[in-house]
């Protein structure tokens, strides 16, 4: 993807999968030379961009499964992620040639972290870009439920043809060397969360749905779903290093994240809230699956809802293509094989969509495994290991434990929660 340098007036196509392959290779690696030039304005537009995306829509589920009380645990992740990306601003304050998340790993815990931290964000992405698959496809079929056709002598049907279809899409971007536009496209995120929660509202208050349900206060059962998907709402840690080399002014990085933190936590408790009142214990994975197909609202929002992820897809492919291609690099000198490394990955992808076609446990999954290392327990015990040999953290250490301890039970309990949920269903 072609942008221009983080030392230029702006950081014009700020997208998550952009941001990440500069993360993973180390782009910026003259902080210590010169600052960015990138404004407050501009870098929190960047954060809501990156913190905006379909964890929106399986908010609602998440207050289902766990009832009002689970609110709380929403309100405590937003804190804690909020924690977790200063700790990484401060791990860059200390030693200045940390420009990149697997650069924190790496001066934590030496090659072996940034192998790790590398593979995590790299599993993360693909998982998400699965998941994408799948929310377009049960999307689709919700607007489009009698859709068959048939392909090779093979007959398919319902959200099968949808995944595939979408897939088909899809391809021709994943083979695009520049994905500029497609990333102007998925930069409106922030505006589609925006529309999505006003068609919603439209649709409660004129086309006869209403806020009329009560939900249950607290189902005990559920809160480990409930913990894991508000997690993977939060899981835009590993930009936050580009947004800070970027930033003109690197002493107001904390105020971008508390504005950040605070409008997607205002905005994802919005759509929760308005779901509970309207459908309770009958929501879905996603929101839109709840919606009357016939209204025009309705429809509206489900198809503001699939832009994104459809434009994102190639996007969040784009750094693991890359890391592929630099291993292999000898054989991808040649475009024929590029494209066939490029579609294989795709296959693996819509494989997987196909195979495991539960959007609300996936997600489930991805928050508590992959979002819970990420977001919550890499910065914290990068952090320690990289400051706390230098000072004494004192009561920040007892926080930062109690943070590792949460994490590490919304990760055992989440993951479990997920696979069996899975499983079953398969």
């Amino acid at each position: 993807m072609e942008t221009k340098t983080e030392n230029d007036n702006s950081l014009s196509l700020p997208m998550l999968a952009d941001d990440c392959d500069k993360a993973e290779k180390g782009i910026g690696s003259d902080r210590l030379i010169s600052n960015g030039k990138t404004s407050f304005l501009k870098t929190t537009f960047h954060g809501l961009n990156a913190l905006s995306g379909v964890g929106i829509l399986s908010t609602p589920y998440a207050l289902s499964s766990g009832g009002w009380l689970s609110m709380i645990l929403l309100l405590l992740i937003a804190c804690v992620t909020f924690y977790t990306s200063l700790l990484i601003k401060r791990c860059m304050d200390f030693d200045p040639t940390i420009t990149s998340y697997p650069d924190i790993g790496d001066r934590a815990f030496g090659a072996r972290g940034r192998i790790l931290v590398s593979v995590f964000m790299n599993l993360e992405l693909y998982m998400v870009a699965t998941g994408f698959l799948i929310l377009s496809g049960d999307n689709l079929h919700n607007l489009l439920p009698d859709v068959n056709f048939e392909f090779w002598g093979l007959q398919f049907g319902g959200k099968q043809s949808f995944v595939l279809i979408v897939a088909l899409l899809i391809l021709p971007t994943i083979l695009l060397k520049n994905m500029s536009i497609l990333a102007y496209v998925s930069a409106s995120a922030v505006l589609a969360t925006l529309v999505i929660i006003g068609l919603i509202f439209w649709e409660a208050t004129y086309d006869g749905i209403g806020f009329h349900k009560s939900g249950v206060v607290v189902n005990w059962g559920g809160i480990p779903t409930s913990f894991s998907l508000y997690a993977f709402c939060y899981c835009a840690h590993p930009v936050f290093p580009t947004l800070y080399t970027s930033m003109k002014n690197q002493n107001q990085f904390s105020k971008v994240m508390l504005v950040c933190f605070v409008f997607s936590t205002v905005t994802y408790a919005s759509i929760a809230i308005m779901g509970y009142l309207m459908f309770s214990s009958d929501l879905e994975s996603q929101v839109t699956l709840n919606l009357q197909p016939e209204k025009f609202s309705s429809k509206l929002a489900i198809y503001t809802a699939l832009i994104n992820p459809i434009a994102k897809y190639a996007l969040m492919m784009t750094p693991i293509i890359n890391r592929l291609e630099e291993r292999l690099q000898s054989y991808c000198d040649k475009k024929s094989f590029s494209y066939l490394n490029r579609t294989i990955l795709m296959i693996s992808s819509v494989t997987v969509a196909l195979t495991i076609p539960f959007f609300g446990y996936l997600m489930s999954l991805v928050g508590a495994f992959l979002s819970v290392t990420t977001s919550i327990l890499v910065p914290c015990f990068c952090y320690v290991k990289i400051l706390g040999t230098h000072k004494k953290l004192g009561y920040e250490l007892v926080i930062i434990g109690f943070i590792i301890i949460m994490g590490i039970i919304v990760l055992v309990t989440g993951t479990y929660t997920s696979m069996e949920e899975i499983i079953h269903l398969m």
